[in-house]
C-alpha cells in the first residue's frame, strides 16, 4: 500500500495536498483498493463552500457507491476533468492523475488537524 509522507489523511480515505490555500483532494491507495474497479465519479459540489466531513461527492465501483467526504472546509472550485472519461485513474495513480477535487481551503491550518501517513498506515492495518 502506497501512503505518500508529504500528504495528509482522513479516517474516511481521502489524502489531502496544500499549496497555499489551494487543496487537492482524492482517495488514498488503500480505498481504491478495497472499492475495486471504479466505474464513476459524481461531484456536484462545485462552487459550494462545504464543512469539513460534508459529503461533496460519491465514488461508483462495480460493487457499491461510497460518499466522499471533504477533509477540510473550504469550497470546491475545480473537479478533475479527466475523471468523467477515465474514472479508473483513481485505481492506476490515486495521487496523481486521479486527483478528484481542488477547493479554496478556509482555514490552511486545518490540516493540522488531520492523519499523517504513519498514523494512516497504522488505522488501515
Amino acid at each position: 500500500m502506497n501512503t505518500p509522507a508529504n500528504l495528509r489523511y482522513t479516517k474516511d480515505h481521502e489524502w489531502i495536498s496544500i499549496e497555499g490555500n489551494i487543496a487537492t483532494v482524492g482517495i488514498t491507495d488503500f480505498a481504491q483498493g478495497e472499492l475495486g474497479d471504479i466505474v464513476y465519479i459524481d461531484i456536484s459540489s462545485k462552487g459550494k463552500a462545504l464543512a469539513a466531513e460534508e459529503v461533496f461527492g460519491t465514488i461508483e465501483a462495480v460493487k457499491t457507491v461510497s460518499d466522499l467526504f471533504l477533509p477540510v472546509a473550504g469550497t470546491v472550485t475545480e473537479i478533475n476533468p479527466a475523471l468523467e472519461s477515465e474514472p479508473e485513474l483513481i485505481n492506476t495513480d490515486p495521487y496523481g492523475q486521479g486527483w478528484i477535487i481542488k477547493l479554496t481551503v478556509s482555514n490552511p491550518a486545518d490540516i493540522n488537524s488531520l492523519l499523517n501517513a504513519e498514523a494512516y498506515t497504522a488505522l488501515v492495518h
